[in-house]
């Protein structure tokens, strides 16, 4: 077996076999191998499979094994038309095949967002958790909201989107997303792929960035996470920088460092516990809208708008007295709740 670290073109596969008497895969086919072993939901492997015809489709030539090599391959048949060759027959299963895939993602497309459309309703913030494979995604995300999600020292250990929601110190509800991890020079199949589990980050109000402090490429790791949320085009959204396992270094000294070149970024292990209190304060302050104080003086008759500010998760109720010409509150809003009770509003506070 020869593995080459970069993506090979069709024609250097080619060539290659003729000269090397062993099966040859490259970066992509054994990235992609790694995913089909991950995949556990049905939409993750649908997008594994996806991924891997499209890869497979320009190099089947020459190729008698090309179809047993997929990890899905599901539903493909070899029966021939009139007049094909067994490279014609092969090329036209995969493309109907890949028809068929791209049908499925998109009917799960339309489901998530049916999904996600009470989120919006509700006005719930989205922070989604980004950040290179292996770098603590998983582990930070089942620290915050015990949902028990895999969490394993592997690449690439969770592959589907998982949304959860948890409580901040102020007492607001967020939901947290995990997604898949990225990787340098992450193939082109899995990016258009892998959009359903990329499309939280698509959506949320903040990205949290965890990266790996122990690592010994951390700089290029972080580089290439960028590089990736550029390619997806969410680059210019706000993020939180987290440098997670902070428990695998020897000395505190890189961390000078880091928070030097990295301003307002957090240092934690998710594992141990250390700095999750910073860095839900931090998450807090950055990723959820300033909220103001007000004084609000509410008629009897308009009461029922009291129930509606308790009902939102973005507000707090502090204080209700009941007094003759109404009902005095004092709240802690968020400025896109203001607008329908601006003309109780009689005082607002810092």
């Amino acid at each position: 077996l020869v593995i080459f670290d970069d993506q090979l073109s069709p024609s250097q596969l080619r060539h290659l076999e003729e000269v090397i008497p062993v099966k040859i895969i490259d970066r992509t086919a054994l990235i992609l191998d790694i995913f089909a072993q991950r995949a556990m939901s049905r939409e993750g492997k649908i997008q594994v499979e996806l991924a891997q015809l499209k890869y497979m489709l320009p190099r089947l030539a020459g190729q008698g094994t090309a179809l047993s090599r997929m990890g899905g391959g599901g539903g493909i048949g070899t029966r021939r038309g009139p007049g094909e060759t067994k490279l014609e027959t092969d090329r036209r299963h995969i493309r109907e095949r890949i028809s068929e895939l791209e049908k499925e993602i998109n009917t799960v497309q339309a489901n998530r967002q049916v999904q996600r459309a009470p989120r919006k309703k509700n006005a719930v913030p989205l922070a989604a958790l980004v950040g290179y494979t292996n770098s603590g995604k998983s582990t930070l995300f089942n620290a915050l909201t015990d949902a028990g999600v895999l969490a394993e020292d592997r690449l690439f250990a969770t592959l589907d989107p998982i949304v959860r929601k948890f409580t901040l110190p102020d007492e607001r509800e967020i939901l947290l997303a995990d997604t898949v991890g990225f990787i340098q020079k992450l193939p082109h199949e899995l990016v258009a792929a892998f959009r359903g589990t990329l499309e939280e980050a698509r959506y949320a109000d903040v990205l949290i960035h965890v990266a790996d402090v122990s690592h010994p490429q951390l700089i290029e790791q972080c580089a290439a996470v960028n590089e990736v949320l550029g390619e997806i085009g969410i680059g210019d959204k706000p993020i939180i920088m987290v440098f997670n396992k902070i428990d695998r270094l020897p000395s505190g000294l890189l961390l000078e460092r880091l928070k030097r070149d990295f301003p307002g970024s957090v240092a934690i292990s998710a594992q141990t516990g250390a700095g999750l209190d910073e860095f839900k304060r931090v998450l807090n302050e950055r990723g959820l809208p300033k909220r103001i104080a007000v004084d609000l003086l509410i008629p009897y008759k308009e009461a029922g708008i009291i129930a509606e500010i308790r009902d939102s998760s973005s507000n707090q109720v502090e204080q209700e007295e009941y007094l003759a010409e109404g009902i005095r509150v004092k709240a802690l809003m968020e400025q896109p709740d203001l607008g329908r009770v601006r003309r109780f509003v009689t005082e607002t506070r810092d």
